[in-house]
C-alpha cells in the first residue's frame, strides 16, 4: 500500500516481504540424442530447414516426427519342414550382413524404457544416407551450443564412424563443449569389438588419441547391450530357404509362404523375433537411468546399481578382475563403467565414475553432475542483481538466497554434515571475496564451498571368530 495515498484516519496493514529471493532448479536430466532419422518434420507436419534441435516428451511424438528405424535388408531364414508321419518344423534366422548402422529410433526406445523423459532430438540428415559421417555428427554438436537446456549428450551411431579414433575425437568435441559452458556432460560408448577381448577393447580405448582433456565432463560405459527389441523388416524382403519333406531347397520371400506354408511361415516368423535383435551401444540406456535416478532421488544419487529393462544380454560378460583394471589406470586416468549381468538382479549398472578417475575431487558422476547443477541454478539466480547497488544490501541478498538454497538440498541429502556449516559455505562481500577496486570495476564475487556426497562403492566387512565361552 501506498502510504502517502492515505487519505482517511483508521489503521491500515502494510505487508512487507522480508524472505530473500529464492532460487528456481534447473532441469539435470534432458538429454539430446544427435544422429540420423527416418524424417524431420515439425508440430506441422513440415520438413524441418537444417539441424534444429527438437524437444519431445515420449516414443509416440518422436514417431510422429522423426520417423522409426530403416527396415533391415540382410534377414535370412532357413526353415525346414517336415509334415509326414507327424509335423515338425525347425528355423535359423539371421544377418547375411552387418544390419545397419542407422539405431536412432532403437536407442530413443531404449531411453524411454529405461526411466527416461523429456530429450532434444537432433536429426543431422535423413537414416536412408549411406554410412555414419562424424561431420554430420559433429554439425550436431554444434546446433546445440545455442541451447540452454539440453544437459547430456548421446550419440547412438558414433561407433559405426570409420575408425575408433575418430569416433573418440568427435566425442572429445562434445566434452570440449561442456567444458567451455560448464552445463552439460557427455555419455561415451567405448567401442566394442566382438573379435578381441575386454582388455583389449578397454586399452584401445584409453590408447587412442582422442578423449584426453576435461575428462571430468564425460563417463565411458561398456559392453553393448543386446536388446529385446524386434528389428523392422518387411516381409518381401527376408528371403527364406525352405526344405520340404527332405526335397529340394525352395529359395522364396516371407510374405509368398502364405497360405499355402503358413506353418514355415509363423516358424520363421518366431525365429526372427526369437534370435535377432538390435544391439545397441549402452549409453541410450544409461540417460534413461539417470533421468530416472534424477527424478526419483536426486541427482547426487549414483546413477548405478540398477537393472536395465528391454536388455537380455551383455554382448562381453565383464568379471571382477577386469573391472578392477577398468575402474583405475594410473597412465590415462579414463574409467570405464562396467555394465553386468547378476544372479537375481538382472543386467545392472556397475560403476559411476567419470572418465577423470585419478581426480579426487571429480572422480564420481553425481558428484561432477551436482556442481553442475548448482552452479547454473545459482548463475541464472543471481542474474537479477545484474546493475543492482554493489554494496552490503545485495551482498546479503545474494547469500542469503544460496544460503537457503543449499539448506533445502542438504535437508534432502544432497550433502554430507551433520549441520548446514558443516555442508557448505557462501562468502560475498567487501574483505571476503571482493576488493575495493573489484566494486569500482563492477565486480559482485561470490564463493561457494559444498561437501557434496559421494557415492560408497566398497562396503567393507569386517569378521572375528569369537571362542566359545565356557
Amino acid at each position: 500500500m501506498n502510504e502517502s495515498a492515505i487519505a482517511t484516519p483508521g489503521v491500515y496493514i502494510n505487508e512487507i516481504s522480508v524472505l530473500p529471493p529464492s532460487i528456481a532448479q534447473v532441469s539435470t536430466a534432458i538429454p539430446a540424442f544427435i544422429g540420423y532419422t527416418e524424417k524431420a518434420v515439425d508440430e506441422q507436419g513440415i520438413p524441418l530447414v537444417g539441424i534444429v534441435p527438437v524437444k519431445i516428451f515420449n516414443l509416440k511424438e518422436y514417431e510422429q516426427r522423426f520417423g522409426k528405424a530403416e527396415n533391415e535388408k540382410n534377414i535370412t531364414v532357413d526353415v525346414t519342414l517336415t509334415t509326414t508321419p507327424s509335423v515338425s518344423v525347425t528355423a535359423v534366422a539371421k544377418l547375411a550382413a552387418a544390419p545397419n548402422a542407422h539405431n536412432m529410433y532403437y536407442a530413443l526406445r531404449l531411453y524411454f524404457d529405461n526411466g527416461g523423459g523429456p530429450c532434444y532430438i537432433v536429426s543431422v540428415k535423413p537414416s536412408s544416407t549411406v554410412g555414419i559421417s562424424d561431420t554430420d555428427l559433429d554439425n550436431g554438436i554444434k546446433a546445440l551450443e545455442a541451447y540452454d537446456e539440453p544437459t547430456l549428450f548421446v550419440i547412438p551411431e558414433g561407433q559405426a564412424i570409420a575408425t575408433p579414433a575418430t569416433f573418440y575425437a568427435l566425442m572429445q568435441k562434445a566434452v570440449n563443449q561442456c567444458a567451455k559452458l560448464q552445463d552439460r556432460f557427455t555419455l561415451v560408448d567405448v567401442v566394442d569389438n566382438t573379435a578381441v577381448d575386454t582388455t583389449t577393447n578397454i586399452n584401445n580405448f584409453r590408447t587412442t588419441v582422442g578423449l584426453n582433456k576435461d575428462l571430468n565432463y564425460a563417463a565411458a560405459y561398456y559392453p553393448n547391450l543386446k536388446t529385446n527389441y524386434e528389428y523392422q523388416y518387411l516381409e518381401n524382403q527376408v528371403k527364406v530357404k525352405l526344405v520340404k519333406n527332405g526335397g529340394p531347397a525352395t529359395n522364396t520371400f516371407l510374405n509368398a509362404l502364405l497360405p499355402n506354408e503358413s506353418i514355415a511361415y509363423y516358424a520363421a516368423r518366431d525365429a526372427i523375433k526369437r534370435t535377432l535383435n538390435p544391439v545397441l551401444p549402452p549409453t541410450p540406456a544409461i540417460a534413461g537411468v539417470i533421468a530416472g535416478t534424477d527424478a526419483n532421488r536426486g541427482v547426487w544419487k549414483a546413477p548405478a546399481n540398477v537393472p536395465l529393462v528391454s536388455v537380455l544380454d551383455v554382448m562381453d560378460f565383464v568379471t571382477d578382475d577386469e573391472q578392477a583394471s577398468m575402474n583405475i589406470d594410473p597412465g590415462t586416468g579414463k574409467s570405464v563403467n562396467a555394465i553386468r549381468p547378476f544372479n537375481g538382479k538382472g543386467i545392472v549398472v556397475w560403476g559411476a565414475r567419470t572418465l577423470d578417475g585419478n581426480s579426487s575431487e571429480w572422480r564420481f558422476i553425481p558428484v561432477r553432475r551436482f556442481f553442475i547443477m548448482v552452479e547454473e541454478s545459482a548463475k541464472k539466480a543471481t542474474a537479477q542483481f545484474v546493475f543492482e547497488p554493489n554494496d552490503a544490501n545485495t551482498w546479503t541478498k545474494v547469500r542469503a538466497m544460496i544460503e537457503n538454497y543449499l539448506t533445502l538440498l542438504w535437508r534432502q541429502g544432497a550433502l554430507a554434515g551433520a549441520k548446514p556449516e558443516h555442508a557448505f559455505f557462501v562468502k560475498c562481500g567487501l574483505g571476503q571475496t571482493m576488493t575495493a577496486q573489484d566494486i569500482l570495476d563492477g565486480k559482485l564475487i561470490v564463493e561457494i564451498g559444498m561437501a557434496a556426497v559421494r557415492p560408497a562403492e566398497f562396503i567393507i566387512l569386517r569378521f572375528m571368530h569369537k571362542l566359545q565361552e565356557s
